[in-house]
């Protein structure tokens, strides 16, 4: 690697594009994130909240 340590290459920019431009609203995380009908929630949020929201399962 050389002289570079691990902060100077991931800078601290705002991201414009791509999953690290987008967090969840409830938890913060940025991977799996539901855009769908604006809901901004990862995968694992939507779970807990859906019931609420008006989703339901189909089998």
């Amino acid at each position: 690697m050389g002289k570079y340590i691990f902060g100077k290459i991931r800078s601290g920019k705002p991201r414009r594009y791509g999953k690290g431009s987008r967090a969840c609203i409830r938890c913060g995380q940025y991977g799996p994130v539901i855009q769908k009908y604006g809901l901004m929630l990862c995968r694992q949020c939507f779970r807990e909240v859906a019931p609420q929201l008006g989703f339901k399962k189909y089998n």
